[in-house]
């Protein structure tokens, strides 16, 4: 499994933080390359939904299910489909704003890329944690 982690510190509320990472429909905001989220079923610990992401120009489809939700604090979502992977992030008060911490955890579809495919979807993976973190702190910030 390819590793990425990302830290933050945005100036809202961690209640306000949680919430917006916490929606599904968000994601097509702040995750490059997400191009639909779809059948969203439950809220909070158990919560289902589709989606389908564009991962150097080819179309994945998969599922996520929260695997984890401790209001404010943590919240774990598990991929299968196309990519699996897993997404762990982490919420901490911190001078009047909050710490937000992402780690993402996944498997590149080596067979359906090949090497110089996996190679390319790393880089655009580092590129895009930047940009989702970048693009959360602007839209909770503004």
């Amino acid at each position: 499994m390819e590793k990425v982690e990302r830290s933050i510190t945005i100036n809202a509320p961690v209640e306000k933080v949680f919430s917006y990472i916490t929606d599904p429909m968000n994601s097509l905001e702040y995750t490059p390359g997400m191009t639909e989220v779809r059948d969203i079923t439950g809220q909070g610990l158990g919560q289902k939904f589709g989606w389908t992401y564009k991962m150097i120009g080819i179309p994945f489809k998969g599922e996520s299910e929260v695997m984890e939700c401790i209001p404010n604090e943590r919240y774990v979502e598990k991929s299968t489909g196309g990519i699996v992977s897993t997404w762990t992030w982490t919420f901490k008060p911190e001078a009047g704003g909050t710490l937000v911490n992402v780690v993402v955890e996944y498997t590149i579809p080596v067979p359906v890329l090949g090497k110089v495919g996996e190679r390319l979807v790393m880089k655009q993976s580092e590129r895009e944690a930047d940009i989702s973190v970048a693009y959360i702190k602007e839209r909770l910030e503004g």
